[in-house]
């Protein structure tokens, strides 16, 4: 059977369309930004599919950084927001914009909220790891447990107990096969609040570096799922503070594929 050669002129075509669709996605974005800071809403920052990874939203502009970049912004942060206890150093972002320095250590005037976001997506080689360490933590879990504890001091830390759990949170919760954490920021109030954006920020900047999955914190879920649209609203009862996670920042690492399963 003889195949017909694809015209040069559909090739094209095709390649056409494809930059034109992501002009207008950039474009909407970018509007859809500037609409709800003009109503005075709150505008998460978000992640292209393409360019650096990052993205922080100043109040003003949106900027995009690299990794690295995202990586010792939000160190530098947590190190100025912790002052004398923070057990590392600041690391330097000379090449930084300071807008988005002051936003990541000071949160927005009005409101704390998301102010950083990153792109991650699934690692897929990861296997499953079904052997707990003594803490009760997968070792993925566990790794994410010694860095945060290495980069900030005094944390309260929860959502796991010696040999796991099996009862006590929701469905299908990442807890019960060891592999999430809670950081507490209790009572509920604003400086809590906006010191719990700082662990956040920190977290979704380090996410490759821990296999993260799922950030949870204030009404707002990131995560792996959906890499480019970065923050999001979480929905849970209304009247329920640890529902919401309004008290901690919860995080989980990625599970892993059972090579049992696999066909």
């Amino acid at each position: 059977m003889a195949h017909r050669p694809v015209r040069r002129e559909r090739r094209w075509n095709g390649v056409l369309l494809a930059v034109g669709i992501l002009v207008i996605l950039a474009a909407l974005a970018a509007l859809g930004t500037r609409w709800a800071v003009q109503r005075g809403e709150i505008a998460f920052p978000i992640s292209t599919p393409w360019g650096p990874e990052c993205s922080v939203w100043t109040g003003e502009d949106t900027v995009r950084l690299e990794r690295d970049q995202a990586r010792r912004a939000t160190t530098a942060a947590a190190v100025a927001v912790q002052g004398d206890d923070a057990p590392v150093e600041a690391p330097d972002t000379d090449d930084i914009p300071d807008a988005v320095m002051d936003v990541l250590t000071n949160g927005p005037e009005d409101d704390a909220g998301p102010s950083l976001t990153c792109r991650s997506v699934k690692n897929r080689d990861l296997v499953l790891e079904p052997d707990l360490e003594p803490s009760g933590l997968t070792p993925r879990a566990q790794n994410l447990k010694d860095g945060v504890e290495e980069h900030f001091s005094g944390l309260s830390l929860g959502g796991f107990v010696p040999g796991g759990y099996s009862t006590g949170h929701g469905e299908r919760s990442a807890h019960y096969e060891g592999r999430a954490l809670d950081i507490f920021y209790r009572p509920v109030n604003e400086d809590n609040r906006r010191a719990g954006w700082v662990m956040a920020h920190w977290l979704i900047a380090h996410a490759p570096d821990y296999e993260i999955d799922v950030i949870i914190f204030d009404d707002r879920i990131w995560s792996t799922y959906y890499p480019s649209l970065g923050w999001r609203d979480y929905e849970a009862d209304p009247d329920n503070e640890i529902l919401r996670h309004l008290d901690h920042v919860h995080v989980d690492v990625q599970r892993g594929s059972d090579p049992s399963e696999e066909r």
